[in-house]
């Protein structure tokens, strides 16, 4: 196994928890949400992000809502629904879960 093809399912596993994340102190264009993801080397190629914003709308976690901009055509804005909210939240449970469990298997001698 190549180690580009095992960190690259890393990040592939975390980019819907970070997607929400990012939603959920303010609204979202999708290049805001672009460029967050590649300031913290999650994303690489622009067209993984918009399967999955679909996939989250489709889920009910995620909506939209368009606005005129001054500069070309109207942008579409993302954010977290109530039930979104609820979905990250467990999610952020889940991930300090995740984290002790694997610090305790990296450094047992801390336990």
């Amino acid at each position: 196994m190549k180690i580009e093809n095992a960190k690259a399912q890393m990040r592939k596993g975390i980019l819907e928890y970070c997607i929400l994340s990012i939603l959920e102190n303010q609204d979202a264009y999708a290049s805001d949400i672009i460029n967050r993801l590649k300031e913290a080397e999650l994303i690489v190629v622009e067209g993984t992000l918009y399967p999955l914003l679909t996939r989250l709308k489709n889920a009910g976690l995620l909506k939209y809502r368009w606005e005129e901009s001054t500069q070309g055509p109207p942008r579409k804005y993302y954010a977290l629904t109530d039930e979104g909210a609820g979905f990250l939240h467990e999610l952020d449970h889940s991930w300090n879960n995740l984290i002790g469990a694997v610090e305790k298997i990296k450094n047992p001698e801390k336990q």
